[in-house]
């Protein structure tokens, strides 16, 4: 079977059904990064995903991974670092800066995909409010945070990296502690791997993933730049955190 290619215009993609089953989600080559690509393909369910050298990829993978905030666990090891108050947890400070460690962080790794042009193109849509970043800091150092898309009430993740242990975690929790006060009723984490299970993330398929992004996107959400609300910060005398 062929995989389409995409020319620059028009902005559209083939049906999502039609991606292969083997690599999992792959539908077409080709297109763009221009924010209006982006914002195309993330209101369908499509993410960009490729290697420096090849042509830019898309995907929608059958089953999709997601996190409902209040499903978030939390284990006992990060509660106790929630109270030690060690980290400053920062949005939308150091966009560009989560970018490019998410990206060192994976120097070292077969099949580095977070490329210039890809941390261009999503520095591009932060300029105009879809793409945000959740920055943990040990005094002047930046040690911990993730990046991702946010449109209506659904936020897709896309990176994150941890200097320290824990802090890429320390994010998530502070993120999904957020979302849940905006009354976002979904993560996309994507593709399946133990570390997100573990923290509480599903299985859904592909059609039922679609079906809630269609319902949840429309509202315009929060578009624009991020600021952690500071009464969301833990307390020493809180007993449950959004998760488990």
């Amino acid at each position: 079977m062929s995989l389409p290619w995409l020319e620059p215009y028009p902005i559209e993609f083939p049906a999502a059904e039609s991606a292969l089953p083997n690599p999992n989600g792959l539908l077409a080559a080709g297109g763009g990064l221009s924010t209006e690509w982006l914002l195309c393909a993330y209101r369908q369910g499509i993410f960009p995903w490729y290697e420096s050298g090849q042509p830019i990829l898309w995907w929608s993978p059958d089953p999709r991974l997601i996190l409902l905030p209040e499903q978030l666990k939390i284990s006992k090891s990060l509660k106790k670092l929630l109270k030690k108050h060690s980290y400053t947890i920062t949005f939308d400070k150091y966009f560009p800066e989560v970018m490019s460690q998410c990206a060192a962080a994976r120097k070292g790794s077969p099949g580095t995909w977070i490329t210039e042009d890809m941390q261009a193109a999503y520095i591009e849509l932060h300029k105009i409010g879809f793409a945000h970043s959740i920055e943990v800091h040990s005094g002047p150092d930046l040690v911990g945070g993730l990046y991702g898309v946010a449109l209506g009430k659904v936020f897709f993740g896309e990176s994150m990296f941890s200097k320290e242990t824990n802090t890429s975690k320390l994010a998530l929790v502070y993120l999904v502690r957020q979302l849940h006060q905006w009354n976002f009723e979904l993560i996309d984490c994507q593709i399946t791997t133990e570390h997100l299970v573990s923290l509480g993330a599903t299985e859904i398929s592909r059609v039922q993933f679609r079906a809630k992004l269609q319902k949840l996107i429309d509202d315009r959400g929060h578009v624009g730049i991020w600021q952690l609300d500071p009464n969301l910060m833990f307390t020493d005398h809180e007993t449950k955190f959004i998760g488990h």
